[in-house]
């Protein structure tokens, strides 16, 4: 494989399989597997937890200056798990609180343009990125 760097983006339906043709992929070419879908659920939770009130774009923007978000690779379990601010956040995204508030967070444009910004920084580490319709 060269040395060039690049992002495969796969798009469509809830339920269609994407994640895991992204999740084969990524495998196969050695790449990390990016799941937009739990950087917006990092994103849900650091606000939850830190009480950022979404209707305030100057809190928003604050907020998301403090976020830190990172995929690493599980070596026992070989699955990539989400990290916010060095922290794994894995199984804590996916608690209902968080489902619950999700989609109002990535609903925001300062939200969807961090998050788009995190992407483009791991792109620039070789890895995989699968964007997420939530």
């Amino acid at each position: 494989m060269s040395n060039k760097k690049i992002i495969i983006a796969i798009d469509g339906k809830s339920s269609c399989g994407k994640s895991t043709i992204a999740k084969q992929l990524a495998k196969e070419l050695g790449y990390v597997y990016v799941d937009s879908g739990a950087m917006y659920r990092a994103i849900t939770l650091y606000f939850l937890r830190n009480n950022v009130d979404i209707t305030d774009e100057a809190q928003v923007k604050n907020a998301l200056g403090e976020i830190e978000l990172d995929f690493r690779l599980n070596g026992q379990s070989s699955q990539v798990e989400m990290f916010l601010n060095d922290e794994n956040v894995e199984y804590l995204i996916r608690e209902m609180i968080v489902a619950e508030k999700v989609s109002e967070v990535a609903a925001l444009g300062a939200v969807r343009d961090f998050a788009v910004s995190q992407q483009q920084k791991m792109g620039k580490q070789k890895v995989l990125s699968w964007m997420a319709a939530i």
